[in-house]
């Protein structure tokens, strides 16, 4: 979800709910600690120098069990940050402290924030040496009779 997906949303809500990709909501008294913008310089493994930008909001309980915060406030958090930190419409990834700090993906679903998996990869398949996986036939592809022997690919 970029940036500007969330403030459209956050202008039709009445109140805010996260929810993590095992279903649980992250508890109503969350505070929003940080809005802003990473920049990540690297190079992949193979050699190609790359240039990755998100807007970053980081969720954090406390025991402020009366904290509750609104739409437009969240709003205003991020249109000061946008106007300070100069930040644009970027996705957003969201930090959330659970047994250690994890990074989520955000969408929507009509009700909630989302909090989405994300997944590492590698981004030079191409250069690494990681070999492509052989398509395995399926078993009606094989002729009548036939049995799959361990190493031959088949299974």
């Amino acid at each position: 979800m970029k940036l500007s997906e969330i403030k459209n949303k956050l202008n039709q809500l009445e109140k805010i709910s996260f929810q993590l990709p095992n279903g649980d909501l992250v508890p109503g008294h969350f505070h929003v600690t940080e809005v802003g913008k990473i920049t990540k310089n690297f190079i992949d493994c193979g050699g190609t120098v790359r240039k990755e930008e998100v807007v970053n909001f980081q969720l954090w309980n406390a025991n402020d069990y009366d904290h509750r915060l609104h739409p437009e406030k969240l709003l205003n958090i991020i249109e000061l940050s946008e106007r300070v930190l100069g930040i644009e419409d970027l996705e957003i990834e969201v930090e959330y402290q659970a047994d250690t700090i994890g990074k989520f993906g955000l969408d929507f679903d009509g009700k909630n924030f989302l909090l989405t998996t994300k997944q590492t990869d590698c981004l030079a398949k191409d250069n690494c040496g990681i070999p492509t996986e052989k398509p395995k036939p399926q078993s009606s592809e094989l002729p009548a009779g036939s049995s799959c022997i361990l190493g031959s690919g088949c299974c």
